[in-house]
């Protein structure tokens, strides 16, 4: 049923950010929404098939296997068999920041990331933890839906300011106030958007990879080093439209205007609901 919901959330997902992208396009002009529907239907296209390959490569990830993936790649083997799971690839991030995602549009064609930072930080049943999380994404098919989302919204920020720009720069006839909304509603309607499709998905891969781990205590152990220390060590994530796809969320601070539009519920009620697992 959970996949059956991800899979509805997707097409959702890219029907919504579709229209927003159109309706971008229209206050920019009348001449702007024939090519930004083009646009859409490419985007999404490429959002299907090649958004996980977009997320490794932002991370400068690099596959392991048997012999060079250690630790790492025998307890993905032997998590995704506990999960009921063909086998993933395998990659490392080479950042210091500790964090770890999942991508992927299904089960048989998922890949499982993890930083370099979260392999030294991280002890044995903790790395556990992490991965039976990432597990869970896969399972549940959270997956398609968080790369999608990531990849649309990131492509979005960057043409509405391109957008905002060109509306602002065109003296003759660029009417700024149109530019400013335009803005406004790309980067504000996406950030919301992903927010309320990722936020609820993050409890519910925790129960599941606790179950997979075969208990909780190493993923609450291992959630509370890793938002200690990511506010310390920033990710070098070159697309933060893409923040919901990680186990913590990078860039985290103070409770600012921004946590309206985070990607992941706090870390302490994530923590207190596997407590009560325990």
């Amino acid at each position: 049923m959970t996949a059956f919901m991800n899979n509805v959330k997707t097409a959702m997902l890219m029907a919504v950010l579709t229209a927003l992208f159109v309706l971008v396009g229209g206050m920019l002009g009348k001449g702007f929404i024939i090519p930004f529907a083009v646009m859409a239907v490419a985007m999404n296209f490429g959002a299907f098939f090649f958004s996980d390959k977009i997320a490794i490569a932002a991370m400068r990830g690099q596959e392991v296997d048997p012999a060079s993936g250690g630790r790492l790649y025998a307890m993905v083997d032997e998590l995704r068999q506990n999960a009921g799971l063909p086998m993933p690839r395998v990659y490392i991030c080479p950042q210091q920041a500790p964090n770890a995602f999942a991508t992927g549009r299904s089960p048989g064609h998922a890949a499982v990331a993890v930083t370099q930072g979260a392999l030294q930080l991280l002890s044995e049943p903790e790395l556990r933890g992490v991965i039976g999380h990432e597990l869970a994404h896969v399972k549940n098919r959270d997956t398609l839906t968080s790369t999608i989302a990531g990849t649309i919204a990131g492509l979005l920020a960057s043409i509405a300011q391109w957008g905002f720009l060109l509306g602002a720069g065109n003296r003759e006839n660029g009417n700024p106030l149109v530019a400013m909304v335009t803005l406004i509603v790309a980067a504000v309607g996406a950030a919301m958007i992903r927010s309320m499709i990722s936020r609820s998905r993050e409890f519910v891969a925790d129960a599941d990879g606790a179950r997979i781990a075969g208990t909780p205590n190493g993923l609450i152990s291992a959630l509370q080093k890793l938002e200690t220390v990511s506010r310390r060590v920033p990710l070098q994530n070159p697309n933060p439209a893409a923040n919901n796809m990680f186990i913590v969320e990078p860039l985290t601070g103070g409770r600012t205007l921004m946590s309206l539009f985070a990607t992941h519920p706090p870390t302490e009620q994530r923590v207190e609901a596997l407590r009560r697992l325990a």
